[in-house]
Formats: structure tokens, C-alpha cells, sequence
């Protein structure tokens, strides 16, 4: 760049964008729309440059990066699963789509290795690896434990403990878990989440965080705890919402993405595959689901349009 181009405030704007995308590579994390901003400054920059000297190559960079602006921002919303073509509502999703490929191998881990094959127990198992998925503990509260488990958490929580897939801290009961408050919970283990083990799977803090409160969002939904749904409804919802692409219809990864196996979604649910039609009629009733097709093989549907924001974005 010119040391004497003028105007001035092209000369300033170029030599401020440098120092902005340099700072940008120092960033511990990525920030797309941040990026994109970047990319757009640049081609109006360059355009300008190039107005003022004549020089098309100039041209042509202000072009490339107009281009990638708009790559970037395709990928951004490609990532947070929003529209960018103009066409229907924008939904703000609460996961990304790399955070709902977390989110199934979350709940595969639980399909296959809950130690306890009913419903509440899975429920349980699926919200406490959540919380202690990192580290291998985790806080819990009376209130959260009760919220999943209404009156079957204390046997619950007792049978996680006999079968040795959970532990207390010392001289805590599991009606002392169930009293814990929020300004003093109660730390729960799951030794085969601890890190000195081989673990199942490997994700950061936001992330563990943000799955948690998604599977917090689903089960405390508020028109399934109207409909009195139990551990295997609910448990249902989860496994629908993570397994939906972006516009709602339910589908898996395998080689036929239409619907879901039953044989799954019973064996993570708890139930048979000839209960999960009953189940899905009422995640219908519940407003979760806009319809549901639970025969042959497979379960087909979509999630109701409030339930987009959950979706796990296949």
C-alpha cells in the first residue's frame, strides 16, 4: 500500500482491516459472522482502491473477497442451522450442527450402556453423564433429580448407586442427594467418565454445557409436564429432537435417512418397539411432534414447529 494514497480514510481503513485480520488469527476460537464482517470491509476497501488507482487486480481481490464474505456467512448459519436465503423464519437453534453430532453419540453411549434397562433409570443415566461428562463429576440438586425422576428418584438414584455405574459422596444417602439445594448440590461420580479411563467420547466446556441445558430443555419441556409425560415419553422427545434434520423431519445417518429404526428407539427409550406408536401419539398430543408413523419398521415425523430451536440438525 501507498504510503501517500489518498484519501486518507482509505489509507487508514486498509492499514486498520491488516491490523483486524491479524488480530482474528490470534483468537483462541473461531468467529464466523465476525469473519464475514471482515471479508465485506475488505471488498469495499479494495473497491475503493481500486476506483481511486484504476488497477483492476485491485478489483478483482474487492470481488474475492465479497465472495468469501458471502462463503463465510453460508457457513455460519450452515453451522448454526439459520436460513440465509430470505426463504421462511429464521430459527436460532440451541445447538450447533457439530454439537448435535455430540449429542447422538451422547445418547448411542446411553442406548447401549445403561446398566439398568428401564426408562427411569436411562433418563437418569442420560442427564447425569451429561452434567459429569467432562470430568467424570457432576452437581446435582433435589430439584433437578425430582424434576426428571418426580417420585421415583430416590430408588432410582439407589439402584445407579448398587450397581455401582454411580456414586455418592461419602456419607451422603440418596434422600440426601434429593435434599441438596442449589447453593450447596450434591457432587455425584461417574467413574467410567472419569478421565484417567478410556472415555466414551470427548467434547469442551461450552459444549457440555450447552448439551446439558438442551437435554434440560427437552425433558422440563413445559406441555410434556402438562401432559404428566413419563421417563419413556420424554425420553422419546429426546431422541426425536436430536435425530431431526433442520426443517423438523426425523431422520438418522445411515444409508436410509427416512425416519428411525424402532428397534433404536425403543432400545434408548426403554421400551418395546411395538409401545413406541403410543408414545409418539402422544408427543402428537403434547404439541412435539406434527405427526407421527410408528408402523412397519421405522418411525417417520417431524417436530412441531415450536420445537425447531431443539433440533439436532442432521
Amino acid at each position: 500500500m501507498p504510503d501517500d494514497l489518498q484519501p486518507e480514510a482509505l489509507r487508514l481503513e486498509l492499514t486498520e482491516l491488516g491490523d483486524a485480520f491479524r488480530a482474528y488469527q490470534r483468537r483462541p476460537e473461531p468467529d464466523l459472522a465476525v469473519l464475514a464482517e471482515l471479508h465485506d470491509r475488505k471488498a469495499r476497501a479494495f473497491a475503493l482502491w481500486a476506483d481511486v488507482t484504476g488497477d483492476e487486480t485491485l478489483r478483482e481481490e474487492a470481488d474475492r473477497a465479497a465472495a468469501a464474505a458471502l462463503t463465510t456467512r453460508e457457513m455460519d448459519a450452515n453451522r448454526r442451522g439459520l436460513q440465509v436465503d430470505g426463504e421462511g423464519p429464521v430459527v436460532e437453534r440451541l445447538l450447533t450442527r457439530g454439537q448435535g453430532v455430540h449429542a447422538r453419540n451422547v445418547l448411542e453411549h446411553v442406548r447401549a450402556d445403561s446398566p439398568l434397562p428401564e426408562a427411569e433409570a436411562r433418563l437418569a443415566v442420560l442427564m447425569l453423564t451429561l452434567r459429569a461428562a467432562r470430568a467424570g463429576t457432576g452437581n446435582v440438586t433435589g430439584q433437578d433429580l425430582v424434576g426428571w425422576l418426580q417420585g421415583d428418584a430416590e430408588r432410582v438414584l439407589q439402584q445407579l448407586v448398587d450397581a455401582g455405574w454411580l456414586r455418592l459422596p461419602e456419607d451422603v444417602t440418596a434422600d440426601d442427594a434429593l435434599m441438596s439445594r442449589p447453593e450447596e448440590p450434591t457432587q455425584v461420580t461417574v467413574p467410567t467418565l472419569i478421565p484417567t479411563q478410556p472415555r466414551p467420547f470427548y467434547f469442551g466446556k461450552v459444549t457440555r454445557a450447552r448439551l446439558s441445558g438442551w437435554a434440560q430443555k427437552v425433558v422440563g419441556d413445559r406441555k410434556l409436564r402438562k401432559k404428566k409425560a413419563g421417563a419413556a415419553t420424554r425420553l422419546l422427545a429426546v431422541y426425536t429432537a436430536a435425530h431431526s434434520h433442520p426443517d423438523g423431519r426425523l431422520g438418522d445417518t445411515g444409508e436410509d435417512g427416512d425416519g428411525l429404526a424402532l428397534d433404536a428407539v425403543a432400545s434408548f427409550c426403554g421400551l418395546r418397539p411395538e409401545d413406541v406408536c403410543e408414545h409418539s401419539g402422544l408427543l402428537v398430543a403434547a404439541g412435539w411432534l406434527e405427526e407421527a408413523d410408528a408402523s412397519g419398521e421405522r418411525l417417520r415425523g417431524r417436530l412441531a414447529e415450536r420445537v425447531l430451536p431443539l433440533s439436532g440438525l442432521l
